[in-house]
């Protein structure tokens, strides 16, 4: 009797621990009130504790809250340091260089088209390149715009002279291509590097600008015409340590899936495609000087970041993979959902 006492009571607490709440720790570099943290990622959240009948919990550190850097934070969740980070690989200059290729210039004007490509394009070519962590998400922002303390850029011969921000390799190459010096940097050091002068403008979308208060820090934004595709992009994944995946039971492994991939990174794209016009309202409101780079002088930026493209798919070439037609995929997938 006492044994059969005993196996249930040791049945009861198994079953008791299977259904504890299991808390991911997720980490991102954002202030805690910037977009993407409260309306990607919190909603994402959200859903996955609904799902799982609150059995799977986000506890979220913004801001870097357990140190570290931005461009460390793929290898956070690499190493299991935290289960869920929310990054650019392109912080991590030269080490994804497949899903690079969403951010070359002048590709898209729409980031829920090239999100659901980036998806696509991932799942054919890259998934060894992010074999270290699981991506559950893959996602760009809306069109990157120049913004400069004390000139406006509207031709191709103002970028000389300007120390110009950009968060990835490739923007570093675009901005260089134009005459500019790049400076990369993460998002949270070029509001400190605005105000000593180390930088004289950034590259930036607008829905991220608000939430470090840079409209106030700059006086001039350059647009280009929405006949041409954006300037830039920046790719965003957002990504799980795969021991940590794995750890769960398989109803929760099923949450997870059910609430990431090609849907998660198309919602994604389509909410940074609308924060750009509240994004861009703040610098209205303070009344600073906007100017929109006409379709022939986007032209002219167009033919001289031009080879940046050869560039990505020779580097493609070296790796044995063929760059040129992965750039044509991408490309066309970009056209597929923006129809």
């Amino acid at each position: 009797m006492k044994a059969i006492v005993f196996i249930a009571g040791l049945l009861a607490a198994t079953a008791a621990q299977a259904n504890e709440p299991i808390t991911l720790k997720v980490h991102h570099f954002w202030p805690p009130g910037a977009m993407p943290p409260t309306q990607i990622l919190a909603p994402w959240c959200d859903k996955i504790a609904a799902d799982s009948g609150n059995r799977l919990k986000c506890q979220v550190y913004p801001a870097m809250q357990l140190g570290g850097t931005p461009a460390q934070l793929i290898d956070q969740v690499k190493d299991g340091v935290v289960d869920v980070a929310f990054t650019l690989p392109g912080y991590t200059a030269g080490r994804f260089p497949i899903m690079e290729v969403f951010e070359l210039p002048f590709m898209t004007n729409s980031a829920e088209a090239a999100s659901r490509a980036a998806w696509d394009f991932y799942g054919k070519y890259a998934v060894k390149e992010f074999a270290a962590v699981k991506p559950l998400m893959f996602a760009t922002h809306d069109e990157g715009y120049l913004h400069t303390r004390d000139r406006q850029i509207k031709t191709l011969a103002d970028f000389k002279g300007l120390k110009l921000r950009a968060p990835t390799r490739q923007t570093n190459k675009l901005l260089s291509s134009l005459g500019a010096s790049p400076v990369g940097m993460p998002l949270p050091a070029v509001a400190d590097a605005v105000s000593k002068g180390t930088i004289d403008g950034f590259a930036l979308p607008w829905e991220v600008i608000p939430s470090v208060k840079l409209h106030e820090m700059v006086k001039f934004h350059t647009e280009t015409d929405p006949s041409r595709p954006a300037l830039y992009s920046a790719v965003f994944v957002l990504a799980m340590n795969p021991a940590r995946y794995d750890s769960l039971p398989a109803d929760l492994k099923a949450v997870i899936d059910r609430n990431s991939g090609a849907a998660l990174s198309q919602a994604a794209g389509r909410t940074w495609d609308a924060s750009q016009a509240p994004g861009r309202k703040p610098a209205v409101d303070r009344g600073n000087v906007f100017y929109t780079v006409p379709a022939a002088e986007v032209d002219n930026w167009i033919k001289a970041s031009h080879p940046l493209y050869d560039d990505w798919a020779a580097d493609m070439d070296k790796r044995g993979l063929p760059g040129k037609q992965m750039l044509s995929e991408a490309q066309a997938l970009l056209a597929k959902y923006k129809k």
